[in-house]
């Protein structure tokens, strides 16, 4: 994590020195040093321990994109479930267990589920990696956070890792 730091800043250094060099300070000219930066980093990937960090700032913008589609998701769910002229529902609590192992990429699965309508997560062991969560329908909820807990795993392991 740190030499992405490094990375990051290192681009932010170049960019600044572009516009200094070329006595121009406006963003087209600190992006044009960004990308030149960005470029050299690129080059020079080799050189540093970890991975280039435009590989996991994809992955978290990947991990954004997913968590919106899946809030859109769920949002028409729940208001085609509470515009009912019947409300019919069945409130349910049940038990997920994740893959994750790290205690803030559990947290970081949490409240995801919980930021998306119809389902909060109740309570979390971190030690076996189980959460108990509530649905505002059990019968339709399940199948839907079973998905979207599998996708938000895959993808915080990507941010992660």
């Amino acid at each position: 994590m740190r030499n992405l730091t490094f990375q990051i800043l290192l681009n932010l250094l170049i960019a600044f020195v572009w516009m200094l060099l070329h006595d121009h300070w406006n963003l087209g000219t600190f992006m044009v040093g960004y990308l030149i930066g960005f470029l050299f980093i690129f080059a020079m990937r080799r050189f540093f321990p970890t991975p280039f960090y435009a590989k996991r700032t994809w992955a978290i913008l990947k991990l954004l994109w997913l968590f919106i589609v899946e809030l859109v998701i769920s949002t028409f769910v729940v208001i085609r479930q509470v515009l009912r002229p019947r409300l019919d529902i069945r409130p349910g609590i049940f038990k997920v267990r994740t893959s994750l192992t790290n205690e803030w990429e559990i947290a970081l699965l949490s409240t995801l589920i919980t930021l998306t309508p119809g389902s909060v997560v109740m309570e979390v062991a971190p030690e076996d990696g189980t959460m108990y969560i509530h649905a505002m329908d059990a019968r339709e909820f399940k199948r839907s956070i079973m998905k979207s807990k599998r996708t938000f795993e895959k993808a915080i392991a990507e941010v992660t890792k």
